[in-house]
């Protein structure tokens, strides 16, 4: 006597094999409805921000984090609630500084008790410099003689630790497509030479700035 061997039929083998499809279809689907949902938040940043500028300047006529008169348009009630600048027409500080004394650091306490825009007002609390949400910091700083990258415009805007597969997305949205030209770049560092297309690898961290 003979048993007959047990197993899966081609039928059965097939139905397997699709359910496996929609799986790894739906997992794949998952993860690049996440990646654009990071894309459109990094990109927001880079609106956002420049629009601070705009919004403080329509309301008090002075640049945040440059305004001499910040005290009195702020918080004449509280005076030792924030610092003047110098007035001197330009966001002072790299785009990255942490010092209370910088203009590119009064920038956040200014908009935000200008009610511009949320998150801490003391320089000294937990969370008061802002981060991207790959958590990378973001900041802005005036162009002068020697902007990150080389970026054209009044301002540079810049937001650190973005992956390359999103810089690529990012430029491509704001710009040429090509981050070593144009009006959006990114590099390794903000101090170093922007990158070029070929050069970026998906999963390093970039600093992205974009000129305005």
């Amino acid at each position: 006597m003979h048993r007959k061997a047990a197993g899966f039929t081609l039928v059965e083998i097939a139905i397997v094999l699709v359910i496996i499809g929609l799986l790894l279809s739906g997992v794949l689907k998952g993860q690049e409805l996440i990646n654009s949902a990071k894309v459109k938040s990094l990109a927001q940043d880079f609106r956002t921000v420049p629009a601070f500028i705009y919004a403080y300047q329509d309301k008090f006529r002075a640049l945040p984090g440059d305004d001499s008169r910040a005290v009195s348009h702020l918080c004449a009630a509280a005076p030792g609630c924030t610092a003047a600048g110098n007035a001197n027409g330009a966001i002072d500080g790299t785009w990255d500084s942490s010092a209370a004394g910088d203009e590119s650091t009064l920038f956040w306490q200014h908009i935000r008790l200008a009610n511009l825009a949320s998150g801490p007002t003391q320089i000294t609390a937990a969370g008061f410099l802002p981060v991207n949400s790959e958590g990378g910091r973001i900041g802005i700083q005036s162009a002068g003689t020697t902007p990150p990258f080389g970026v054209p415009g009044s301002y540079a805007m810049c937001s650190a630790g973005i992956a390359g597969k999103f810089v690529r997305q990012l430029d491509t949205t704001f710009d040429d497509g090509n981050p070593e030209t144009g009006t959006m770049r990114a590099g390794t560092s903000a101090t170093g030479a922007p990158v070029a297309e070929a050069s970026l690898v998906d999963g390093a961290a970039y600093v992205v700035c974009l000129g305005v």
